[in-house]
């Protein structure tokens, strides 16, 4: 990772199944098992569109956490629903969650730092510590492991599959890089919009 790029890498790991899922169900139970705590997730492979689209929805996760006002019970639940824009935890895991058929996916870890909405620092502005994913690359490792999956050599992208898959059916169809991440941060921004 190049110390000049915008915002570090997102601890989130690309991981490839040996085959398509047929019982999503299975996998998590064997990563609910395993995980070290309810700050590790499973995401839809085509749900993450970029660094900046993490962790911004994470910065939201955070903000709702430190105001105790998270519509989900958990910070994993809340991070589905965020990055799904709504505000329905069933609708968010049928978006962001595993599927039949999931090749792939993001195991993803949401770090704990940050004491105080907003985020106040000395002058002003969030520092995201760069270590943060390598830090976790150790947990996730051994997730890999007992989920029998191999890691992705892939940053996340984002895709007009990708925003379908969370519930955006506008047509993206000759849309930019940062068209598309734009759209993505977008709908997760639709997720605690009243109607």
């Amino acid at each position: 990772m190049a110390e000049d790029h915008r915002v570090p890498w997102f601890p989130a790991w690309g991981i490839q199944f040996s085959e398509p899922l047929v019982d999503p169900q299975n996998v998590i139970s064997t990563f609910n098992e395993w995980r070290p705590n309810d700050r590790w997730l499973l995401l839809a492979y085509p749900a993450a569109a970029s660094e900046i689209h993490l962790w911004t929805v994470w910065h939201a996760l955070r903000r709702n956490e430190l105001r105790n006002s998270m519509v989900g019970n958990n910070v994993d639940t809340e991070f589905l629903r965020l990055i799904s824009g709504t505000h329905q935890i069933r609708i968010a895991f049928q978006r962001a969650g595993l599927k039949q058929g999931d090749e792939r996916a993001w195991l993803v870890y949401l770090p704990e730092f940050g004491t105080e909405y907003p985020f106040s620092t000395d002058n002003g502005e969030l520092k995201i510590p760069r270590d943060t994913f390598n830090d976790a690359t150790p947990d996730a490792n051994r997730l890999m492991l007992h989920l029998k999956s191999s890691l992705i050599t892939e940053r996340p992208m984002p895709t007009e599959n990708g925003l379908q898959r969370i519930g955006n059916d506008s047509n993206f169809k000759d849309s930019n890089f940062i068209e598309l991440e734009s759209a993505f941060m977008l709908h997760a921004a639709m997720a605690d919009i009243s109607t």
